[in-house]
This record gives structure tokens, C-alpha cells and sequence, in this order.
């Protein structure tokens, strides 16, 4: 039984009473002992005003003084508690009032004193809802006759005494170690952990995966029960062919001409190639398309309440370091669901019927059963669309492979682009991932064309998932992409300027997806492309996960979308599918029993011709439940998975910078702050600082209002936007900080430059 105070809190809702027996049975309590601390945590939650207990059931009843927050530290011992609210007021902690919380920590703070104009207000932790570091990067120190780890993140200010029976920590003294909390600190007693690997002498001398791994905490098995449960996973039949009690109540299109596009590079877990999706596509009158969009049913494999789904959603995505790919699910679970040729898999199908114009005009959702006719590359399929194979016995799929990217992606394109979505180059060379992955938005690819347009097509699916679910007022994950930060912006919209590009000067209405269409043009024309293009990729929100649908701005959807064709990557993937069956298994497809005729419940006619409640009100309060509790952790997992993979390129950069110091490079200065200015350079897209303090021609004033430091003597100035000439200085590895000099460049200050602010 492993939870946290947040885990279990959103098990509760304040309108509905919850017994312990239910809840020992969600958080998988599977002894007297794990009960009887279930039982503990909840006593002490209602003596502190978290919890109301009535007639032996718990709801929430959570006092307004507690405000829950993150806590973000200084290296100095303070913090501040930041409200998930945009526009709330951070709350100042001092250290003497953090209750042995740490840096990353969600918490619920009580306030102490009030704020005003000039000071933020002051408050204290009262609970500690969920720990960010049950693992962390120390080197080991020798106390005496014991042994503790000192933390590398000078954010957390403590050390962790580690066991003294350990033989190996003699010989690790000043290694860098990832250690494993055991114990948090109680009073004044220090955390205890446990040495699960030493890295290396420092950190340059440990594999750059094994860094990222472990400062994330990314977990590399599973726990003991899904190892257990992998034994007894349905395997594959030798023939290929599915039972006929599983073709059960599934559409059997096994007879439609099917493939598979993915890249060379397609991830494999284990030999087993990733492979989630499939296609399909009919010709029908007046001009119009079926398009079948089949994923790989992984939600009729993995059951909900298993120890396989618990553990897939504790890691919440695949996360992919290089080489190295941290999956979702043992390589069994693969091997079973992903759509393989030659044989009969078992998938969820949208078919989308869309007009000659690329719009869909109605739309089916099945559970089905397909077989895949032909598995190719994206280079396989290039090569396809431009030779001539009329008299081949491929030709059947050049001519699918001809409809689907040069007649229905353009369309379906175009459409997309008249609502307001832009698209953004990929900044690596592959994504696993089909559909809008983490970006918000189609990305292009110009060694990929038939990636970037595949895409197109699988967002239609997830924008018939929501829509049909909304319509029919069921739960559902939905993705949402609020409005991109302005201040992000406005410094891009700056540098846009300074280069000369025709950016608009200010935003005087609510900034839009056209504009964006305009600012990825001027960017991609600009002399910089590919710094412009990351820049304006930064200052766009985080694709996150909602109960209810709402905007998605990259793809300028307003009336909602849920990702749904990587189940094999995103927990949350896994969870639509859940629903999917959900509906077709305890969905009522008419008003009574005496009614003859069903609805179809996957039908996007369905809602017009339904005035009942499709689910029973104990499964549709269940499953509004699980989406709920599940949202914030996922979207969190969303964000160190993310994290870890751009820390893995961070210091990969790091190790090829610090082989190059001394070297010279031309460079564009991004960012000017009163300590200094950061160049990036082109070439590598590496960004460095050159620190004030590097500049002894003259004495530097910062000019916020223009992004400028300006020499007070000879007024030379470095704006943002110019180009400088900078020497690599040093390189901080661990922390992927580059200091730079520089060899050349800046401009001279103009007027408005040297007028006093």
C-alpha cells in the first residue's frame, strides 16, 4: 500500500460519504496492518479539520484557512508556496514554519499574517500532501563513525543519514549516489535513506541516463505484483487468430484492407515494435471517405483495478531518454496488444465519414477486430506514392497511400488551418508519438512529410472521442491548451522586432491561434528560423488533462479533444479506452426493456435520438471519480517526463560544450537580465550567459524598457537581438550551465537607450 495525503484525499468528494471498507479497497489495503494505518491517517485528517466523519463514513470538509500550493525554495532556507491559481499571491514560508517540508512539496499552507502592496503574505505548512523527492542525488560524507548524504540540489537544505552496515559506503565517500528515502524527518531527527546505486566519482563520470533517472525518481521495474501478474497475460495465438468469444460484440473489419506507417526508428520495447495504430479507407458516393482510425486495444488486455494498470499509472507516460525507453507496461503487455502484420488484433476503431471538402459529417466509435495487410516505413510509403505500381500487387495500398496524404490530409489540413491551428517544425529528428504528443499542436517534419500528415488525421479521433461523450454527458479525460504566456510572448514578439521581422509591437486584444500562424511564418522566413521557432515553442502552455472539455489552443479546438491513439505510451490513453468499453458494456442503448430497437451508443447520431442516462448513476459517479483523482497526477507525470528528457538533452549539450571550451562561436543574444545576457548559438542551439561581471571595457547600466545593458562610458550596448562573437569560458556539467565571453560584437546605444528610467 504505497499513497500519499493527495492520493488519498481525492478519493473523497465533500457530497458523498465514503466508508473505510471502500476506501481500503481503492488504495489496495492488503493486510490488518495497512488497514489499521489507513485508519490512523484518517483519524488525525478529521482531527485536523481535512476530514467529516458521519455514521462511520469520511467526506471532505476542508477548512478555507488551508490553501494548497506548491513549494518552490531558495538555496537560503525560505520558500515560497505557489497557489495553483494564476492570479493568487504567493505565500512566504520561513524555514522555521516549513514542518520538515521540502522543496517540490505539494502542501496545505495556513496563513499567519496577511499581505499588502509591498510584502506577500506569510504563512505556515499545516500538511504535507504529496513529497516530491522520495529519492534524490547526494555524495556521501563520513560523520563520526556514520554516514550521510549530502542532497546536490542546494535547494534542500538537510542531510540524510544512510545505514552504517552498508559495506559499500566506505569506499563511496565524495561519489555521487542516488539514495532512497526511507524515512522523512520526524522533530529534530534527520531523514534516513538507503544507497540504491552508486553513479560515479562526480557527476561527469556517471551515464548521463542513470542522472536523469534518478534526480527524476523515474521508475526502472515494476513492482513485484505486476511481474507476478505478467506470468499469467494472455498470450498471442500461435495461428494468429482471435477466439471467437472475443469477437464478441465487436465490428469484425478484418476484411478492409489495412496498414500500419511508422518510422524506421519505431520504438520497439523488449523486440517489440510500438506499433498502436492501424488505417482504413473507403471510397463512398457523392464524393465521400470512410476513414478508419483503428487503436490497438489495450484496455480490453489490462483491467483497471490490476496490479499491471496500478503500476502503469504510477508512471503515467513512457518516457524515452535517448536509448533508453522507460515503458508503460512490461514487454509482455506489448507483445499481446500492439498490432502486429499477418496477424488479427483486436482494437478501438473510429470510422469518420467526411465530406469532399475534409469535413466530418458523422462519425461511429466500435470496439472491433482488424487484421494489418501491410506494415510499412514512412520511407517505404514515400517511395510508394512516387513509383508507378499499377501492374503491382501493392498497388491497392499506393493508391490508399495516395488518397489518405494527397487528398484527405490536405483537406482535413486546410480545415484545420481556416479554424486558426498552426504547426510548429519538430525540433528532434522522430516522436513516438501520432497525434499532438505534449506540444499542443501538429508538428511538421521535413525529413518526415508523411508523419506530419498522418497526424492530421489521428486528432480527428480524439476530437470525435470528446465530443461524442460530451454530448452524451459522460465522464471523460479531456486534453485541454490554455492561452500561451505573455511574458514569454512579449519577449519573442521583442526579439521578433529587434531582428526586424513584422511581429505585431503589443498585443492589444487576447492573443490567438492566427496570430501564431503569423508569428511560425515570420520566424520560419527570419535569418534565425530555428531559434525563433524554439522560442515561440516555449511560450506555449502545457498540454494538460480536465474533466471538462475547454480550449485547445494549439490546435484551436473550443469544444474539446482528448488524446486516445497512444495507449501504449499515456496512461490517460488507457483510461479513454476504459470509458469506451464502459459505454458499450453498462450503457443503456434504450429507455426500457420494452423498447425493442437500441441506439447505437457509438453513434454521433446517438445523442440526438437518447433522452435517458446512459450509465447507471453508481458507474458514472465511479468513473467521474477516477478521473478526477487521477488529473493532477497525470498531468504532473506529464511534467517530469518532459523534464527528465529535456535534462537529458541539457547535458548532453553540457558534455559537448565542455569539450569545446576555449572555442569561438557566433551567437544571438535571446535574453538581457541586470547580471548579465544570454547568447544562443544557431549552430547548436546551445544557450550560454555572459555574466556583467565578464565585461571590464566599461561599466554596464541594465535598461529593462528596452532589453538592453548599456557601457556608461563608451556607450557600446548588448540589445536583445544582437549578434556577438563569445568564447566558451566553462562548463557547470550537472548543472548545464555555459559561461561565455565575448569576443566581438553588440551595437552601439542609441538615444532612447541611454535615457534614464
Amino acid at each position: 500500500m504505497e499513497f500519499s495525503i493527495a492520493t488519498l484525499l481525492s478519493q473523497f468528494s465533500h457530497h458523498k460519504l465514503m466508508g473505510a471498507k471502500d476506501l481500503k479497497k481503492k488504495l489496495n489495503c492488503q493486510s490488518d496492518e495497512e488497514a489499521e494505518k489507513l485508519e490512523i491517517i484518517l483519524d488525525v485528517l478529521e482531527k485536523i479539520g481535512i476530514l467529516s466523519k458521519e455514521l462511520g463514513k469520511y467526506r471532505t470538509s476542508i477548512d478555507e484557512q488551508f490553501v494548497e500550493a506548491k513549494l518552490r525554495c531558495s538555496s537560503k532556507g525560505f520558500c515560497f508556496a505557489i497557489q495553483d491559481q494564476e492570479d493568487a499571491d504567493d505565500i512566504y514560508i520561513r524555514e522555521s514554519h516549513l514542518s520538515n517540508a521540502w522543496n517540490g512539496d505539494r502542501v496545505f499552507v495556513k496563513t499567519i499574517k496577511e499581505g499588502n502592496r509591498r510584502r506577500s503574505p506569510e504563512g505556515e505548512v499545516a500538511l504535507i500532501l504529496d513529497r516530491a523527492n522520495p529519492s534524490l542525488l547526494a555524495r556521501i560524507k563520513k560523520s563520526g563513525s556514520s554516514y550521510r548524504a549530502v542532497p546536490l540540489d542546494d535547494r534542500l537544505l538537510f542531510e540524510v543519514e544512510l545505514d552504517s552496515s552498508d559495506e559499500r559506503l566506505q569506499d563511496a565517500i565524495d561519489h555521487l549516489v542516488h539514495v532512497e528515502i526511507r524515512r522523512y524527518p520526524l522533530g529534530t531527527n534527520l531523514p534516513l535513506g538507503r544507497v540504491t546505486k552508486i553513479l560515479g566519482s562526480d557527476a561527469e563520470a556517471a551515464a548521463d541516463t542513470d542522472i536523469v533517472s534518478c534526480k527524476h525518481d523515474l521508475p526502472q521495474t515494476f513492482s513485484i505484483h505486476t511481474l507476478e501478474a505478467v506470468k499469467s497475460f494472455p498470450k498471442p495465438a500461435s495461428t494468429g487468430k482471435i477466439a471467437k468469444s472475443e469477437l464478441k460484440n465487436r465490428l469484425d473489419l478484418r476484411s478492409l484492407l489495412t496498414l500500419t506507417l511508422d518510422s524506421e526508428k519505431t520504438l520497439k520495447v523488449e523486440g517489440v515494435p510500438l506499433v498502436e495504430n492501424a488505417l482504413t479507407l473507403q471510397k463512398l458516393k457523392d464524393g465521400q471517405w470512410q476513414l478508419g482510425i483503428h487503436i490497438a486495444d489495450f484496455g480490453h488486455y489490462v483491467e483497471p483495478e490490476s496490479a499491471i494498470a496500478r503500476d502503469a499509472r504510477k508512471r503515467g507516460t513512457a518516457v524515452y531518454l535517448g536509448e533508453l525507453i522507460l515503458p508503460l507496461y512490461p514487454e509482455a503487455v506489448y507483445r499481446r496488444c500492439c498490432l502486429l502484420p499477418e496477424r488479427e488484433n483486436l482494437t478501438i476503431s473510429v470510422l469518420l465519414t467526411l465530406d469532399s471538402e475534409g469535413n466530418v459529417v458523422e462519425f461511429d466509435i466500435q470496439p472491433s477486430a482488424i487484421k494489418v495487410d501491410a506494415q510499412l516505413t514512412y520511407q517505404q510509403a514515400q517511395t510508394l506514392l512516387q513509383s508507378d505500381e499499377s501492374e503491382s500487387e501493392m498497388q491497392p495500398v499506393a493508391t490508399m497511400l495516395h488518397d489518405l496524404f494527397f487528398v484527405l490530409s490536405p483537406l482535413v489540413r486546410a480545415k484545420r488551418l481556416q479554424r486558426g491551428g498552426f504547426e510548429l517544425p519538430l525540433e528532434t529528428q522522430y516522436s513516438p508519438y501520432k497525434d499532438d504528443s505534449r506540444l499542443g499542436a501538429i508538428a511538421t517534419s521535413s525529413s518526415l512529410p508523411l508523419w506530419s500528415m498522418q497526424a492530421e488525421l489521428m486528432v480527428l479521433a480524439g476530437e470525435a472521442i470528446a465530443k461524442h461523450f460530451n454530448a452524451l454527458s459522460l465522464p471523460c479525460l479531456y486534453c485541454v491548451q490554455g492561452d500561451p504566456d505573455m511574458m514569454e510572448l512579449e519577449d519573442f514578439i521583442k526579439l521578433g522586432n529587434n531582428l526586424g521581422l513584422d511581429l505585431v509591437p503589443e498585443l492589444e486584444e487576447e492573443v490567438s491561434p492566427q496570430h501564431y500562424q503569423h508569428f511560425v511564418e515570420q520566424a520560419i522566413n527570419s535569418p534565425v528560423p530555428k531559434i525563433l521557432t524554439h522560442f515561440l515553442r516555449a511560450t506555449l502552455r502545457q498540454r494538460s488533462y480536465s474533466t471538462h472539455p475547454g480550449r485547445n489552443f494549439g490546435l484551436a479546438y473550443t469544444e474539446g479533444y482528448c488524446q486516445c491513439v497512444s495507449p501504449g505510451q499515456r496512461y490517460g490513453d488507457l483510461l479513454v479506452q476504459w470509458l469506451i468499453h464502459t459505454l458499450f458494456d453498462e450503457g443503456r442503448d434504450r429507455r426500457s426493456s420494452r423498447t425493442k430497437a437500441g441506439v447505437n451508443l457509438g453513434s454521433s447520431t446517438a445523442p440526438a435520438e437518447i433522452n435517458w442516462n446512459v450509465l447507471p448513476t453508481a458507474v458514472q459517479t465511479h468513473w467521474e471519480q477516477e478521473i478526477a483523482g487521477a488529473i493532477a497526477h497525470l498531468n504532473e507525470r506529464d511534467k517530469i517526463a518532459q523534464d527528465a528528457e529535456s535534462d537529458l538533452e541539457g547535458l548532453k549539450k553540457a558534455e559537448q560544450m565542455k569539450e569545446r571550451t576555449g572555442e569561438v562561436f557566433q551567437g544571438l543574444i535571446t535574453g538581457v537580465q541586470s547580471y548579465g545576457f544570454f547568447v544562443e548559438i544557431e549552430e547548436l542551439l546551445v544557450e550560454g550567459l555572459v555574466h556583467v561581471s565578464s565585461l571590464k571595457d566599461d561599466w554596464y547600466e541594465y535598461r529593462s524598457r528596452h532589453s538592453c545593458l548599456v557601457g556608461r562610458k563608451y556607450r557600446q550596448a548588448y540589445r536583445l537581438g544582437d549578434r556577438v562573437e563569445v568564447q566558451v569560458k566553462s562548463v557547470d556539467y550537472y548543472r548545464q550551465q555555459i559561461d561565455l565571453v565575448t569576443v566581438s560584437g553588440g551595437s552601439e546605444a542609441s538615444s532612447e537607450d541611454l535615457e534614464d528610467e
